[in-house]
């Protein structure tokens, strides 16, 4: 059985380590920091030309929670637009009402804007009060997939859920199990979820290129250092990829 293997990713560079080290899907991202928000249309436009395997937007117009107003959504059907026009393969969306449950309104909307392009709905779900209602109204919309951590903060923790996903679902939509993925855990994970799907960043750093560094200003919050740079770590996309493999 072939196991996809999803790369998370919110730079160029970082593209083509994902490649590199045996990523079949990429979602493209700005602001990973930030649990990943829609990406720059230049960014989509470049990684469309340059990817050799599918690139899926991820459709998040800010920080926060995914309860969206009609300003939020016009942007994101901009987006999705800009995804379209870039000759992206896929958008990752996903939104919820004030009571947690799955805005169908305009998720529909969504839809109809992306016009073809494949759908995943991302880890909105794993706010909802009721994610087997939620499962059925996702499936219901012709989503590719749902990518989920099993309602907990990393997806080993809420292997229980996705296996109880993945059974509920059989055929009808994959389940991608991410948050907390890793070379040692995602063997385990597979074999006792039965998913076919795993995602992750592989995120590390590399310092910046920049010689003289006199100045002490931030360009931002001060816990985030600006001479580090975040990268996907091709070892780690290896190390996964090969254990899926085996």
């Amino acid at each position: 059985m072939s196991i996809q293997l999803e790369v998370c990713i919110d730079n160029l560079e970082s593209l083509h380590y994902a490649q590199q080290g045996g990523a079949t899907r990429i979602e493209l991202c700005s602001s990973l920091a930030l649990g990943g928000l829609t990406p720059s249309a230049g960014l989509m436009q470049l990684a469309a030309k340059q990817a050799t395997i599918p690139v899926y937007a991820m459709i998040r117009p800010r920080q926060g929670d995914f309860l969206f107003s009609s300003d939020d959504v016009e942007i994101m059907l901009a987006d999705i637009y800009a995804a379209h026009q870039a000759g992206l393969q896929g958008i990752v969306i996903g939104a919820l009402t004030e009571q947690s449950l799955i805005d169908s309104t305009t998720i529909a909307s969504l839809i109809k804007q992306a016009k073809g392009l494949g759908v995943t709905f991302h880890r909105a779900i794993d706010q909802c009060v009721d994610p087997f209602a939620a499962l059925d109204t996702i499936m219901s919309y012709g989503c590719e997939r749902i990518l989920t951590s099993g309602l907990q903060p990393t997806a080993p923790e809420g292997t229980a859920m996705i296996k109880n996903m993945v059974n509920y679902c059989g055929d009808r939509i994959s389940i991608m199990a991410g948050a907390g993925v890793t070379p040692k855990n995602v063997q385990a994970l597979v074999a006792e979820t039965g998913i076919k799907e795993v995602h992750l960043s592989g995120k590390t750093t590399r310092p910046s290129k920049i010689l003289n560094r006199t100045s002490s200003a931030h360009m931002g919050n001060a816990i985030f250092d600006d001479f580090q740079i975040p990268v996907t770590n091709i070892d780690t996309i290896q190390a996964v990829a090969q254990r899926l493999k085996r």
